[in-house]
């Protein structure tokens, strides 16, 4: 688990320790010292924590003047036993709908579980967004299995077209127009 990194490539467009608008500004990463861990094993040091046992997030990229964010994730998205989702959307997405981002890119090809609750802060989500969405990208087969069985495709758009395995090979900008050109034919 501690040689799973978050994706770095996009580092020369934004940093989110180094954004004052994230919730991690200012964060210090240490990369000879692995302190936190997922079911006793250590993970790799640029995760950010969000008060999670089991969920860790890396702010990829965010475009306040696009008003969109990408988030990658890892770990076991537990609502049943650790609510998740609360961690996620308190300490994270209220922070960036606080700065106006409506649209939201989550990657979850390192989700290696899904445990479902109630919906109550996906449906939070959702409102939060009004005229924008969340779609998420590379989740397992059995993620969407799950999220589909708790309803959360009401919330969340996933699946189909949006399985795109190329993303990494685009740059941030080239990626939201893809993705967003795929949302407006879904809402359309």
């Amino acid at each position: 688990m501690h040689e799973i990194e978050p994706f770095y490539n996009w580092e020369k467009y934004y940093v989110a320790a180094n954004d004052r608008k994230s919730p991690f500004y200012g964060r210090d990463y240490n990369l000879s010292q692995y302190e936190h861990d997922i079911y006793g094993y250590y993970i790799h040091p640029l995760w950010d924590h969000i008060e999670s046992e089991t969920l860790y997030v890396k702010i990829l990229y965010a475009d306040y003047s696009k008003k969109m964010a990408v988030i990658e994730l890892f770990g076991e998205w537990n609502d049943a036993l650790h609510n998740d989702i609360m961690f996620l959307k308190r300490n994270v997405i209220d922070h960036l709908t606080d700065k106006n981002i409506n649209q939201f890119i989550l990657i979850g090809e390192n989700v290696l579980n899904f445990h479902g609750a109630d919906d109550e802060y996906y449906a939070e989500w959702f409102e939060d967004v009004e005229d924008g969405w969340i779609a998420a990208i590379g989740f397992r087969d059995f993620v969407e299995y799950e999220w589909k069985k708790y309803r959360l495709d009401y919330y969340i758009n996933f699946g189909g077209t949006l399985q795109l395995s190329n993303w990494r090979t685009l740059s941030p900008t080239q990626f939201y127009e893809v993705v967003k050109s795929l949302m407006v034919r879904r809402l359309a």
